[in-house]
């Protein structure tokens, strides 16, 4: 069994902010003859570059600090599960195949089920660091890109 530290479940933030980009990228793309896609798209692509920051920046602050929270051991049971899940990572750790994805629907479905899973694990990651405060910026981000995603739901 895999046992996570706080500076891989951090780079797996990193990892899943730079996933989130790449998908909706590919989504402005994919839908470039939709100007409200590809604006929503181009908005969630521009603010996972953000969140990458804030994770990558929190990363380094925990790495200087080279203390593991308490009861690391449980929370890091925990954040194994959702790393490790085809949903979030996927096994390669890479985004799974979008060729199922034909339709707006398709793409919107696909988002707020990952938009979902995120934001479950820095909800989890959020009780485990020191600097909330960061995390919660994110959290909240998270939070209203399910609202626009649901806006588009059709």
């Amino acid at each position: 069994m895999n046992k996570y530290n706080i500076d891989e479940v951090l780079e797996m933030a990193v990892q899943t902010e730079r996933l989130g980009y790449q998908f909706y990228t590919s989504m402005a793309e994919k839908f470039k003859n939709d100007k409200a896609l590809v604006d929503l798209f181009s908005t969630l692509a521009s603010k996972e570059r953000n969140h990458e920051k804030v994770f990558t920046d929190l990363k380094n602050m925990v790495t200087k600090s080279g203390t593991d929270p308490v009861e690391w051991q449980e929370v890091s049971n925990y954040m194994r599960a959702f790393v490790e899940s085809e949903f979030f990572l996927g096994r390669g750790k890479s985004l799974p195949s979008m060729d199922h994805i034909k339709s707006v629907k398709d793409a919107v479905k696909f988002a707020m089920g990952f938009e979902k899973e995120t934001l479950l694990y820095f909800l989890a990651l959020r009780g485990v660091v020191r600097e909330k405060e960061m995390v919660d910026e994110v959290v909240n981000e998270e939070k209203s890109h399910i609202m626009w995603l649901a806006a588009f739901k059709i």
